[in-house]
């Protein structure tokens, strides 16, 4: 049994939540989100609060309970604050640009990766650092995935992207062999 979806999800002032046909729209200072509803589902707003209940007790209902409440609670959580990935490019002679809605990138392949930014997603970039920020938290994590995937960083010398959060282990290389 969910215990996430025992909890109600609070609702901060500023934002605006509704429900149209199984349709929830989340409103807010830097947008508006909008997530289907499982049929077997329900949701009662009252007091800024949002009440998630299972209309039966299906397994596909305890499963979305949980997940549909903090699905909710992220979305507030993006149209308020927002939400940022930081990724990290290291090695000689990789380099990258934004130029217009394109993601230029040199990464030692033998030709430039050009990557089309979504619309709904800023991208900065300082030194060597790559922030990816937008109001929903899919498509900012599934953007920083696929340009990390571009060139994962290495374990011997460390080169490629990493989260700025990440810890690389990295491995002693080869050792040279003193002939007698």
């Amino acid at each position: 049994m969910s215990r996430l979806g025992k909890k109600p999800v609070i609702i901060p002032n500023g934002v605006e939540v509704k429900e149209n046909q199984h349709l929830i729209e989340v409103k807010g200072a830097k947008g508006t989100l909008t997530l289907p509803l499982s049929y077997d589902l329900s949701i009662e707003i009252k007091e800024n609060k949002i009440f998630i209940k299972k209309l039966g007790k299906t397994k596909k209902a305890s499963a979305m309970w949980g997940t549909t409440a903090r699905l909710l609670e992220n979305m507030i959580k993006g149209v308020t604050e927002g939400f940022e990935r930081k990724l990290e490019l290291n090695g000689v002679g990789y380099r990258m640009a934004v130029k217009g809605n394109k993601l230029d990138l040199a990464l030692g392949f033998s030709h430039p990766v050009e990557v089309e930014i979504p619309q709904d997603l800023k991208v900065q970039i300082e030194k060597n650092i790559l922030t990816v920020s937008g109001i929903d938290k899919q498509k900012v994590g599934q953007f920083a995935a696929k340009i990390r995937d571009l060139k994962p960083v290495e374990p011997y010398k460390g080169k490629g992207f990493k989260y700025d959060d990440e810890i690389v282990r990295r491995k002693e290389g080869k050792k040279a062999v003193a002939s007698e």
